[in-house]
């Protein structure tokens, strides 16, 4: 679960990181209403969305008095930004954080990662910092410093002086940037967070550090530790989510709908991704992504096979399981069949069955009276169904 930047702020203040003083507002009027009491030289004004390079598309801009706040905001409330890390549609963008903007006579880059190869929290540094930092690193990658983490029972441990050191800190600098590394590194365990990033860490002519920009990303398996958190994802993806997909979630579905035109219901993500190679290969082209749970049970089975017959785009349906311990083939086919009771739509649907209880899956498919083409292998399905197919459109 990726953060916005104002909910990262407040939580870096939380664990005495340094920000800039701000407020997120909705509207033209809360804008004015924050740059008045902030009382700044100049102010930064940022489109709250989900992805970096914000700037340069002109999601963050800034101002030189109130008026010039609720105009820079009139512009920005409700505009969608577009760049190489959002969906092709954009983001709208409901909030905007309005900030000090802040001089500073030296950034560096700082983050705390999870390795997930090495099983581990590492801390990454740079005396680089700012915008295009990813396309510099990548061709300068001796820029970057990594320093390992090291958890024990005080709290996370590592050289972090230095690691602010090897980034030209010195003296009180560096103290200040390996105590905020240090909290960083906390803030990552204690939230259950695989990044947060500050980038640019701005120092000021005073030698204050400020974090301009924040990204914090948080474990979603790990929400239900942190119960506000969960509820504001909760309240987004109502709003912002596509309506399909949280229902197929909260159905013990991993849902996506593709471009294509073949229904595909599968167990286990693995297996459902071979099942879309192969459909490819043999020139198809899936409708959707369906990975069913183990935690599945035939009525939610029922809502997943009901969600891809009634997407009109489908003309045929393959469902691919391989029945293991905790999901057998026989709670599938209750599923199809409870689904296909309750939908007069019909398209050829093949189905192949492996493992435990596909025999009695069959069986009862076949005793509910549902017409389906049984396959005896992936291969044999894929066949299968582009021989209907050929068959239908004959």
């Amino acid at each position: 679960m990726r953060l916005y930047e104002f909910q990262a702020k407040e939580l870096l203040q939380r664990y005495e990181i340094p920000v800039p003083a701000g407020r997120v507002v909705d509207d033209v009027a809360g804008a004015g209403r924050a740059a008045a009491r902030l009382q700044c030289a100049r102010y930064a004004v940022k489109a709250q969305i989900l992805s970096g390079n914000r700037i340069d598309v002109g999601a963050i801009r800034f101002a030189a008095s109130k008026e010039g706040v609720e105009a820079t905001a009139e512009q920005l409330i409700g505009q969608i930004f577009t760049t190489n890390q959002t969906r092709p549609d954009g983001e709208k963008a409901r909030w905007l954080l309005v900030e000090e903007s802040v001089a500073a006579v030296q950034q560096v880059y700082a983050a705390v990662v999870l390795d997930g190869s090495a099983g581990r929290l590492k801390l990454l540094t740079s005396r680089v910092a700012g915008t295009g930092i990813e396309a510099r690193i990548a061709a300068e990658p001796e820029l970057i410093r990594q320093t390992p983490i090291d958890l024990t029972s005080d709290g996370p441990s590592a050289d972090f002086k230095s690691a602010a050191e090897a980034i030209e800190l010195k003296g009180a600098a560096a103290e200040e940037a390996a105590r905020i590394f240090r909290q960083m590194a906390r803030l990552a365990v204690e939230l259950d967070a695989t990044q947060v990033e500050i980038n640019p860490l701005a120092i000021t002519a005073t030698g204050q550090f400020r974090a301009l920009d924040a990204k914090l990303e948080l474990d979603t398996h790990a929400l239900f530790r942190h119960p506000a958190l969960a509820a504001f994802r909760q309240a987004l993806e109502l709003e912002d989510g596509d309506p399909h997909e949280l229902a197929a979630d909260r159905h013990q579905l991993n849902y996506t709908a593709l471009d294509g035109d073949i229904g595909v219901v599968v167990n286990g993500a693995g297996l459902a991704l071979a099942t879309l190679d192969m459909l490819r290969e043999a020139g198809c082209r899936p409708a959707n992504f369906m990975d069913v749970r183990a935690t599945a049970s035939s009525l939610d089975i029922a809502h997943g096979m009901g969600l891809v017959l009634n997407n009109p785009r489908t003309q045929a349906m393959l469902v691919n399981v391989h029945g293991g311990g905790m999901q057998r083939c026989d709670t599938i086919a209750e599923g199809i069949a409870i689904a296909m009771r309750q939908t007069t739509r019909r398209v050829p649907l093949v189905v192949r069955l492996a493992g435990n209880n596909a025999d009695f899956a069959r069986t009862r498919l076949a005793g509910s009276g549902i017409e389906f083409i049984d396959a005896t292998d992936m291969k044999d399905a894929i066949q299968k169904l582009t021989a209907a197919l050929k068959s239908a459109a004959a």
